[in-house]
């Protein structure tokens, strides 16, 4: 799974609060706690008290780690302090608001109106957040070549290769890169790298790092008089730059568009048969909708409008029951959009009778479709989107090539594909297309222009905790949309404003 966690300062002010002391107003502080299972919530973090203010803009900032893979639900509670006391058991609840991080780091501005407890309104409370990543987002690229290097093999020249070490705060030397080696040459220039700041040398300027200019070899120093030394390491450039983050581009007005893409292909089985991967248990769920639940749950917090298409593929479909492999869920092409997550869960629930399941496997009607959304985004010039198809399947990839083109060319667009693989298939195909296994490429050979595929088996997952399955298949969606908009050249202040390409 990738590391995409961030720490996240969050600041809070509130407006209007209830007035509970006699002779002046509420003395506020604003508490931060985490959802932590069970209907119990842990305290992350407090502001400071302000005396006497109905509207206090809080100065300490509320620390936590951020994930976007994750559901983190959060509490924002106010009290009025009137003691010094560390339990607030004994302060009046001025009101509080739970809410989701995501909620907060896709919003510029998030408020909502202070709540006593649910339904029931703070007066006419309100709390104000806004969140910053805590970073240094600056990082050092640098070439570097080396000249006239030792022959060390016996049938050949040297295969060099180049380590960087910084000195720690004990006086040790720590590896912080290491160059892949270049074979059979004197003379190697190594790609051009980039190691973060904080990495390269903690962010310290001053900081001493080991890499040799001449590279002396102590023995022949000592036999050889006229030794000068064993070639000479050069640094061609050396740049510091500054790294945008996932959370640079959300904050900066990216949003992220969630479409679902449902298999109903015969291979699933009779619906109204438990065996069914379709088949809905009494308790309400299949395989599907835990997909479905576990992706858009996390998903939809980044998309302001909460409306998701959903599409299926494989089945017959009235009226003219030809096999189709992009109609909506909801019967309504021109309007293939569904309010939320329930809102695609529901549609499921009612199309199932009344569809054919079919074949054969179809993958890339789904991905141009949602193709064509992203391109024409891109023309727009309106404030940035990236898209996320979500296709849960049960069975082997029919159109392989053509997948294999459509992913090819997906991958030059702002887009993002996960594929959930449900039921006891083989699944090889999808592992092919996840670009964990090398840069995936059409038949014809072109070379996807970054990896855009995540695929991981359901089965799983069936004794995992819920979220398991969303932090597994979304933890690459981060690096895949920075990835995208780096190689782009589009700092996150200009998204907004997007040039037409």
């Amino acid at each position: 799974m990738a590391a995409c966690v961030s720490r996240v300062e969050l600041s809070v002010s509130c407006r209007s609060l209830l007035d509970r002391d006699l002779g002046s107003r509420s003395d506020p502080l604003c508490v931060l706690l985490q959802d932590a299972g069970g209907g119990r919530w842990a305290e992350l973090d407090r502001t400071e008290k302000i005396k006497n203010c109905q509207d206090p803009e809080f100065c300490k900032k509320l620390v936590v780690d951020y994930y976007f893979e994750k559901v983190q639900k959060l509490k924002f509670s106010v009290y009025d302090i009137d003691n010094k006391s560390f339990d607030l058991n004994d302060d009046d609840y001025l009101g509080g608001v739970e809410c989701t991080l995501g909620q907060v780091v896709s919003s510029s501005v998030f408020t909502r109106p202070l709540e006593l407890k649910q339904g029931k309104p703070a007066g006419k409370g309100t709390i104000t957040i806004s969140a910053e990543e805590i970073k240094d987002t600056r990082v050092v690229y640098l070439e570097i070549e080396a000249q006239n290097l030792d022959k060390k093999d016996f049938l050949g020249k040297s295969d060099p290769f180049l380590e960087f070490y910084k000195q720690s705060d004990a006086g040790t030397w720590q590896l912080v890169y290491r160059s892949e080696v270049i074979k059979n040459n004197l003379n190697p220039c190594w790609r051009k790298f980039s190691v973060p700041l904080q990495t390269f040398c903690g962010g310290d300027f001053n900081k001493p790092i080991k890499v040799e200019y001449e590279c002396i070899h102590p023995e022949k120093k000592q036999k050889k008089k006229h030794y000068k030394n064993s070639g000479i390491i050069r640094i061609k450039s050396c740049k510091i730059e500054t790294e945008y983050s996932f959370l640079d581009y959300v904050m900066g007005g990216c949003q992220i568009n969630f479409t679902v893409g449902v298999d109903f292909t015969a291979s699933n089985g009779d619906p109204k048969s438990p065996d069914s991967l379709h088949y809905i248990s009494p308790d309400g769920i299949n395989e599907y909708l835990s997909a479905i639940w576990s992706v858009g749950s996390v998903v939809q917090d980044y998309d302001t409008d909460k409306l998701f298409p959903a599409f299926g593929f494989g089945a017959q479909v009235p009226p003219s029951w030809q096999v189709s492999h992009e109609f909506a869920l909801n019967f309504n092409p021109s309007n293939p959009y569904c309010q939320g997550i329930q809102g695609i869960v529901d549609a499921y629930r009612q199309i199932l009778p009344r569809i054919q399941l079919y074949g054969p496997t179809n993958f890339s009607p789904i991905i141009n479709h949602v193709a064509r959304f992203a391109g024409h985004s891109l023309q727009q010039g309106t404030a940035a989107q990236y898209f996320i198809l979500l296709i849960i399947t049960d069975g082997e990839i029919t159109d392989l090539d053509q997948t294999r083109q459509a992913i090819v060319n997906a991958s030059k667009l702002p887009m993002s594909i996960i594929i959930v693989g449900v039921g006891e298939a083989d699944f090889k195909a999808m592992e092919f297309l996840d670009g964990d296994n090398g840069v995936l490429k059409s038949v014809t050979g072109e070379p996807a222009a970054r990896d855009i595929v995540q695929f991981v088996p359901f089965r799983q997952f069936k004794n995992a905790p819920q979220e398991a399955l969303s932090q597994m298949v979304l933890a690459e969606v981060p690096k895949q949309l920075v990835s995208y908009y780096k190689w782009q050249g589009w700092p996150p202040l200009e998204l907004p404003e997007i040039k037409a390409m």
